[in-house]
């Protein structure tokens, strides 16, 4: 049972994560000997991590959240061990490696300038073992042999590990350099063909980033399934494997056809039911090109599933405890980089900052009164406020966006007077208007 740190005063609790009533409340539950619990002053870094941070950049420098991009960036240096294995957080329950986590922190490590950071994670998630059918288990120990319980595989992984071997600009050739990731490339993109059967049906069912066992085939398992055909796609064309980078891209084009078919024009969570999730931001840049459905989807699904403190839950039919998540948050933060609306992801930038740890970490939740919770920092979230900032410094049209369907408009804000949300901030502050999209 890992040991709990409150939220206000650092009192020490063991009550598996929740506070006592009737209305349990979601704690801070970060080890007590993480090293930013203990650090004071707040922020000070160590002449060996400053090195670290010189030798590379620090998206964000210069701006508002260069305090907050600066600490993910570290967390995620501390969360990384030598052997490339990725901890998810900085509790107990977190301690071990989920290969979508792995995947953003490679990319933003990598667009950092630590690319040998980055290539040692993707090296890792290339030692792991992968069914030929579901893909990478939900999670595996930091040795990378086997796993902590008997969680059903989550084949989204897959995706999100081509996505990656894309984004750090990895080009795994048999003879080069980084040819021990080849398997990675190889394996992967052969998985999302034979499960899609080269793109012309959905993949089966399968747990995604809600972990929640599934009946039907979510938004969330094939989303990144897509974003990592369109990568393979891109992957074997620099390679100059010209008919392995036609497969890919045909079975890419035939399975967006698929998911416009089931999931379209609503874009929810299992097409015509499920409610909106945060998976319908994987529909946008930088993971796939924007279309205007997808876009609506986008924006009515920050209305809908904004919570009490200002962030956002996993989905609308998510359970009404008003806890934010912060993956999620970051998520459409990320997407609106991306898609070229600024004001909207630097209002969740300001969201994610004023609700960092005492210690400066992103947790992975915000209570409905505004109170950091769960483990913090995660790495996921990290991961998604350094590209976030990372985004926001590039020309409009985003540094890695994709080209727009027809009769899209990247960064036209689609929310109509009057439509912005409102929220009352933590600790009963006034409710404010702030764009969502």
């Amino acid at each position: 049972m890992p040991v709990l740190v409150a939220a206000m005063g650092g009192a020490a609790l063991a009550a598996g994560g929740w506070s006592r009533g009737p209305a349990p409340d979601p704690i801070l539950i970060t080890h007590p000997n993480w090293v930013g619990v203990s650090r004071a002053p707040q922020g000070r870094v160590s002449d060996e991590e400053q090195g670290w941070l010189d030798a590379g950049v620090v998206p964000g420098e210069g701006t508002r959240w260069e305090d907050m991009t600066t600490t993910a960036l570290l967390d995620l240096r501390r969360l990384t061990a030598p052997n490339g294995a990725v901890r998810a957080g900085a509790a107990d329950r977190w301690s071990y490696v989920w290969p979508r986590d792995s995947a953003f922190a490679a990319v933003a490590l990598a667009r950092a300038g630590h690319r040998e950071e980055a290539v040692q994670i993707l090296r890792f998630l290339a030692g792991l073992r992968l069914d030929r059918e579901e893909g990478f288990e939900a999670r595996y120990h930091l040795s990378g042999v086997g796993t902590p319980d008997d969680r059903g595989r989550q084949s989204d992984g897959v995706g999100w590990a081509l996505w990656a071997l894309d984004g750090v600009g990895v080009l795994p050739d048999r003879s080069g350099p980084e040819a021990d990731l080849r398997a990675l490339l190889d394996r992967c993109a052969a998985l999302v063909l034979r499960i899609t059967e080269d793109g012309s049906r959905l993949p089966p069912a399968s747990p995604d980033y809600w972990e929640m066992p599934v009946w039907r085939t979510s938004l969330g398992t094939v989303a990144p399934l897509l974003a990592g055909l369109r990568a393979s796609e891109r992957q074997y064309a620099s390679l100059g494997e010209t008919a392995q980078a036609q497969r890919s891209g045909a079975a890419a084009r035939r399975l967006a056809r698929e998911v416009r078919l089931w999931f379209g024009p609503g874009y929810e969570r299992f097409g015509r039911h499920g409610g909106l999730d945060a998976a319908v931001a994987m529909m946008m840049p930088p993971f796939a090109p924007e279309s205007p459905a997808v876009a609506r989807a986008w924006v009515a699904y920050q209305h809908t599933a904004l919570r009490a403190a200002g962030g956002l839950a996993p989905g609308t039919d998510w359970k009404q405890d008003g806890v934010s998540w912060t993956p999620e948050t970051g998520l459409v933060a990320l997407t609106a980089a991306a898609s070229g609306r600024r004001d909207v992801a630097e209002r969740w930038l300001d969201w994610l900052d004023r609700h960092r740890s005492p210690w400066g970490s992103l947790p992975e939740k915000v209570t409905a009164r505004g109170r950091p919770a769960g483990p913090a920092p995660l790495a996921w979230t990290a991961s998604l406020v350094v590209l976030t900032a990372e985004e926001l410094q590039a020309p409009p049209g985003g540094l890695h966006a994709q080209p727009s369907e027809p009769g899209a408009q990247p960064g036209q804000l689609l929310a109509q007077p009057g439509e912005s949300g409102t929220h009352p901030e933590a600790g009963g502050a006034a409710a404010a208007s702030v764009p969502l999209g």
